[in-house]
């Protein structure tokens, strides 16, 4: 067996730093990698991924070009790794990228952050000549926010006093009442995010955010692409949203208001709706949960490990009870 390091990430600022002091080079890009793990699944001799030249940029960006556009195997893609910061944008915004789940994201804390009058103002709003009431709204809120944060910290101070005592938790307590006091604050707050990604994940990111019926979703996904295009050309190309990425969501919502209009009615006054309810649970998911164990460590089918559970946990049950009573 061997483990080899054939690449790893590296700060954008360097990669500038040597392109500028060698600027003949060519290869400071991910595709070679993308490239070589191409040949790796084709290769039927012993392949690493550092066998491709890094130099080769040409030659990859052809193969990359010939895989994902013309064959469309846009795994390849997968290897190609970026990271990406997002400054200047709202707490809405946010919840549309990291919908996207096959990325690593890490956001400005709500926690250890004391927010502070940033805010962005919708281009929708800047439309609809309602800009100044919209600025009104979020600064009260914003003012709430700083007034609750101020009452709330002395009064989760006093009630852990034990905590409080210790200087080094300051910070802790400081957080939950940041936490408590955030409540009141708008989607359009100002945040910031920090997103690592792979090519393939970055493709399906600019042209779902495109189709977003939010102006800044959709500038969203233009700086996305300018941001990393030039920089991995064969492995991003599928960009402008299909039928599917436009029309879907509101094919959906149109369909359920429909539905729902049809079939909803709405619980009588006297019988209000319990906050947490449950709504479904599996059948016998102790027994399924046995079987499945038992089915991974022998080569028993899962159909005889299904009815083998019965007895397993009727014994398993009895060992536990003759534990508890100390028999």
């Amino acid at each position: 067996m061997e483990v080899i390091l054939a690449g790893h990430n590296i700060d954008y600022e360097i990669i500038r730093e040597i392109a500028a002091a060698h600027p003949e080079r060519q290869d400071l890009t991910p595709e070679t990698v993308a490239a070589a793990y191409a040949r790796i699944s084709r290769n039927p001799r012993r392949s690493t991924s550092s066998g491709c030249s890094p130099r080769e940029v040409e030659k990859a960006r052809a193969s990359n070009r010939n895989i994902v556009f013309e064959m469309g195997h846009s795994s390849i893609a997968e290897h190609a790794v970026f990271n990406l910061d997002f400054l200047a944008v709202s707490r809405l915004l946010v919840e549309e990228i990291e919908k996207f789940r096959l990325a690593s994201y890490t956001e400005k804390s709500q926690r250890y952050v004391l927010l502070q009058d940033d805010f962005h103002i919708p281009a929708e709003v800047r439309r609809t000549g309602l800009e100044e009431a919209f600025i009104k709204t979020i600064r009260a809120q914003n003012r709430c926010y700083h007034e609750l944060y101020e009452k709330l910290r002395p009064f989760v101070f006093e009630k852990n006093p034990e905590l409080a005592a210790d200087p080094a938790n300051r910070s802790l307590l400081e957080g939950w009442a940041k936490e408590d006091a955030r409540y009141v604050i708008a989607l359009a707050t100002e945040t910031q995010l920090g997103m690592t990604v792979n090519a393939r994940n970055v493709e399906l990111m600019i042209r779902r955010l495109a189709a977003s019926p939010l102006a800044e979703a959709e500038e969203c996904s233009r700086q996305l692409y300018g941001a990393t295009q030039g920089v991995a050309p064969s492995l991003v190309r599928y960009t402008e949203p299909t039928a599917y990425d436009r029309e879907t969501g509101e094919t959906l919502r149109a369909q359920a208001a429909g539905i729902i209009g049809k079939t909803s009615t709405p619980p009588p006054a006297e019988a209000p709706v319990p906050a947490v309810r449950l709504l479904d649970a599996t059948p016998d998911a102790d027994e399924k949960v046995v079987a499945a164990l038992l089915h991974g460590a022998s080569h028993l089918p899962l159909a005889g490990c299904r009815r083998s559970p019965h007895a397993w946990l009727a014994a398993s049950r009895r060992r536990s009870s003759r534990s508890r009573s100390g028999t």
